[in-house]
């Protein structure tokens, strides 16, 4: 039987401001992107989600960012390598704190917004961002974008290396997400989404934004949480996966 593991980004909040639905979430997927404090999060977040995904056997992972707060971590910008590397183990190491005094730990790392999209193509962040991992944990899976440097690298380096998915998120040809400020980066229908998702699962094919085919073979799913009716659209796209066939299950 196919199998897909269910992500999302959480713990996205600061202080009193909440912008992902944690709890509900946290019911629906296997595998928790836990914001480090750089682009969302803080110490006191960052400990409750631990707190419930450890309670609901949700895989906890780094989501790791540039330093950038007030842009949501979605703005450019030019760290050295080292600074990077140094930053990216910081935020690993200050997780797998309130990881460990839940009863789990940090079981994968996944780069967030600019980051992310960086080190698609960009061999010196992706070098550094693997440098990072590998100083918290050098065996510590990367999930990232199929064909990216980002996963070359950690491959290299001898780090499991997880492709992922987006089903609520435009393609190129290439294989590559539309920028989000482009028209049509995103896609809101709930039914596109889940049909997205399952041709995703279980053939690893998608519709790019111009229409063609496109193989995108990835063993984890990205659900954002950020989105309206988050949590409703993530339970209907597992109850679709399930009805068709897919059975979901965390990969780390």
């Amino acid at each position: 039987m196919t199998s897909i593991d269910l992500n999302a980004d959480l713990g996205e909040g600061f202080g009193r401001w909440r912008l992902t639905d944690d709890e509900r979430l946290l019911s629906v997927v296997t595998s928790a992107n836990v914001a480090c404090g750089f682009h969302a999060g803080d110490a006191a977040t960052m400990r409750r989600v631990c707190e419930l995904a450890a309670e609901r056997g949700v895989r906890v992972g780094a989501q790791v960012s540039y330093r950038d707060l007030a842009g949501f971590g979605r703005r450019a910008m030019d760290v050295p390598p080292a600074e990077l590397a140094a930053e990216v183990a910081y935020q690993i190491g200050a997780l797998e704190v309130f990881a460990r005094a839940a009863g789990t730990r940090v079981s994968y790392v996944k780069p967030h917004g600019a980051l992310y999209n960086r080190v698609v193509h960009d061999e010196e962040q992706a070098g550094a961002v693997v440098d990072g991992v590998r100083l918290a944990d050098a065996a510590l899976p990367v999930l990232g974008l199929p064909g990216s440097r980002l996963l070359e690298y950690a491959d290299k380096a001898g780090l499991p290396a997880v492709t992922e998915a987006f089903a609520d998120r435009a393609y190129t040809e290439e294989g590559t997400l539309v920028p989000r400020g482009r028209d049509g980066a995103v896609v809101t229908d709930p039914e596109a989404v889940v049909e997205r998702s399952v041709g995703l699962a279980r053939d690893g094919v998608v519709s790019s934004h111009s229409g063609a085919r496109v193989e995108v073979r990835a063993r984890s799913l990205c659900l954002h949480g950020d989105t309206p009716g988050a949590v409703e659209l993530a339970r209907l796209v597992r109850t679709r996966l399930q009805e068709s066939g897919v059975r979901v299950e965390a990969f780390a």
